[in-house]
């Protein structure tokens, strides 16, 4: 029974599911905006906030925390740099999801996620 339960399993077991999460993070923070299914697109949502949130702090304890989720060191100095100054005066909220076409081979749901 998982009632009242937060986390979406996206049918994988948790490594998998941690790994691809971690993936699709570093992809849009690489890329600025990815092609992905919608319910994945709504799990890695809050994944991105958190990165960026943890960009905005700037301390070290952050970069560190930064440093141990997304796969591209380079990335994570370059997110730090650039988030103070392009997210300053948003409180949160820095995804967009744009729902598309329904994928040909299974009709699954498809969504565009971006940064704002």
């Amino acid at each position: 029974m998982r009632h009242r339960c937060g986390v979406k399993k996206l049918s994988k077991p948790a490594d998998q599911r941690h790994a691809l999460l971690r993936s699709l993070t570093t992809e849009l923070i690489r890329h600025g905006r990815i092609t992905t299914t919608l319910v994945r697109a709504k799990v890695v949502r809050s994944e991105v906030d958190k990165m960026i949130t943890l960009a905005k702090e700037g301390s070290l304890a952050a970069r560190r925390q930064a440093l141990g989720y997304i796969y591209d060191k380079q990335l994570v100095h370059a997110l730090f740099e650039q988030a103070s100054t392009r997210y300053a005066n948003r409180q949160g909220g820095y995804t967009r999801i744009l729902h598309t076409v329904r994928r040909r081979g299974d009709n699954s749901e498809m969504a565009i996620i971006e940064l704002v």
